[in-house]
């Protein structure tokens, strides 16, 4: 229960429902667990006792009343309760979620190359979801079932101590120690079940969305029956886990009701040797058997709570992973920055033995078109990946005017870097709005006027809602050009002094390329600039070239130097060009 207690202030902003609701959930319980045998104990014996007075009409009428008075109140009282706890309970699954989405959105790069996509959205779905049961159903059994209990212990122990003494109270009592013994025994099997039943549902999920997420490949590739093979395995696994879990869970109820069949008739046993009024015993049982209702109900609380442990240990692996790529506690304030890059014995580690780069060190003047080319994996995108601070180096410095990069608030910086992706995503919205994202306070005509200097004006004019196009999830609904060239748009609508392509060029055809090549002419004018070069084509206008290789900086200079006197980059220029 403890695990629970930061998760409760997810209530504190609902207490005055919260309380409405407990003092429903304690009235139906007193209602349920004293409420009938007094009724057993009193109504009855007046109604159908011998040589009794006859009861006037009204008098039998009021004694009629009992019975549907205490489940008026009683289900009057449990479905406000349960109303009220389920109202908080939405409310606490959106701050959860919430809560859960906002902490994505902060946490590096590095958490989601750990983390598969369908396994987030499993646990900001399902496990969210199940939190929230739990926590509604803690809230309210808590009170109801402990309140049931104990109405029905106290008129128990009244009874039985005014009919035969401590005696009859011990022995109505005796069973109710040994249901403890059933609950923690298999609550103790549950917890680890339930932490099963949460991965596996991840995996499905995770499964699931990459399916979806590589729709032409599986149908090219002619992966269709390996897909649902993969599919099925895993939601067997998912199903084993889940009945592993209901063969425990299920079997707490007929235990317990087993031990109360026990107990009613020990009780009987008890109340035959000391001749037990046929009143007084039909009132004990009503109460034995309203009292290990509630202690069912508990036993169920805690099955849910084990549940619930085992989603939250999954979203506590979010809520609680350690944000590293943070602002400064006193930041440097900085309007729009000239240029000047530089690393200083730059070291970075992607968390392996061997560094992605290793004490790189470079200068490069404000206005440095800068190509960085070498073999697959010898560090340009993690050298490029640095400067807006995906991710936080090792060792060394990095400098942006001067400024070390961490002490700049992060929106600062990246506010002074245009990013143009390789694979550029788009968002399942407008064109418009999709360019937006580079300059939210950009007018209509800055937004057509970057459209046109990424010649992304032309395609875009030609669809019958123009801007306000919808492109679709990932931009689905447009080829892979017009997706590149919008990514472009983007960039001329940032204007950022410092500018970062990764292959910007890669998905256009070759007239579209020619032209964007000459936009780009324009777009670099003033900036420094960081070409990711995959195609030695795209390195055509870099003033200045960065060669790496193992995670170091091997060689720089021109393209004439470079191809003149060190031997890796000629390698790679002709293995490319054919010469």
């Amino acid at each position: 229960m403890r695990r629970f207690y930061p998760y409760l202030s997810y209530l504190r902003p609902h207490r005055g429902l919260l309380l409405w609701a407990l003092l429903c959930g304690i009235i139906a319980g007193a209602a349920s667990g004293a409420g009938l045998p007094f009724m057993v104990k009193t109504v009855f014996p007046v109604m159908f006792a011998k040589g009794a007075v006859p009861l006037t009409m009204w008098q039998l009428v009021l004694v009629a009343l009992w019975i549907p008075a205490v489940f008026v109140v009683r289900g009057v009282a449990g479905y406000l309760n349960t109303y009220f706890i389920q109202l908080v309970g939405t409310r606490v699954l959106e701050a959860l979620r919430l809560d859960f989405f906002r902490k994505l959105q902060v946490l590096p790069l590095s958490f989601f190359q750990k983390n598969s996509t369908g396994d987030l959205l499993s646990r900001g779905l399902a496990d969210a979801n199940q939190l929230q049961n739990t926590l509604t159903t803690v809230a309210n059994e808590v009170v109801k079932s402990p309140a049931s209990l104990v109405g029905s212990l106290c008129y128990l122990m009244w009874v039985a101590y005014h009919e035969q003494g401590v005696a009859l109270v011990l022995a109505t009592l005796a069973v109710v120690p040994l249901t403890v013994l059933p609950i923690r025994y298999i609550g103790k099997k549950l917890i680890t079940r339930a932490g099963q039943i949460q991965a596996e549902l991840g995996s499905v999920t995770a499964i699931f969305s990459e399916n979806l997420s590589a729709t032409r490949e599986v149908r090219a590739f002619g992966l269709e029956e390996r897909e649902t093979s993969r599919f099925a395995r895993a939601s067997q696994t998912l199903i084993r886990a889940q009945m592993k879990f209901m063969k425990y869970e299920k079997a707490l109820t007929p235990l317990i009701e087993i031990l109360s069949a026990c107990g009613i008739s020990f009780t009987l046993l008890y109340a035959y040797q000391v001749h037990l009024d046929k009143d007084t015993f039909l009132a004990l049982v009503t109460a034995i058997y309203a009292s290990y209702e509630p202690i069912k109900k508990l036993g169920s609380l805690n099955n849910e709570m084990k549940r619930g442990l085992g989603a939250l240990e999954r979203l506590e692996e979010v809520l609680q992973a350690p944000v590293t790529i943070t602002d400064p506690a006193q930041p440097v304030t900085v309007g729009r920055l000239r240029g000047d890059l530089g690393f200083s014995d730059v070291t970075f580690s992607y968390g392996g033995e061997v560094p992605a780069l290793r004490k790189v060190s470079v200068a490069l003047p404000a206005g440095t078109i800068c190509a960085l080319v070498g073999p697959s994996g010898a560090g340009k995108s993690t050298f490029a990946n640095l400067v807006p601070r995906f991710y936080d180096a090792t060792a060394g410095q990095i400098t942006i005017d001067g400024f070390d990069v961490r002490a700049l608030r992060l929106s600062d910086l990246r506010g002074n870097i245009a990013l143009v992706s390789q694979e550029p995503v788009l968002f399942n919205d407008t064109i418009h709005h999709n360019l937006l994202i580079a300059r939210p306070d950009a007018t209509r005509a800055e937004v057509e006027a970057a459209a046109r200097n990424a010649h992304a004006h032309e395609f875009i004019r030609t669809f019958p809602d123009g801007y306000d196009t919808i492109v679709g999830e990932r931009g689905g609904r447009l080829s892979g050009g017009q997706k590149q060239r919008l990514a472009i748009a983007r960039a001329f609508l940032r204007n950022a002094p410092l500018l970062i392509l990764d292959e910007a060029t890669s998905a256009l055809d070759s007239e579209s390329e020619a032209a964007v090549q000459d936009a780009l002419k324009k777009l670099v004018v003033g900036k420094t600039v960081l070409i990711i070069a995959h195609r030695f084509s795209t390195i055509r206008d870099a003033t200045h070239i960065l060669v790496f290789d193992a995670g170091r900086i091997v060689a720089q200079g021109t393209h004439a130097s470079l191809y003149a006197n060190h031997p890796l980059y000629r390698s790679l220029y002709d293995r490319q060009s054919g010469a």
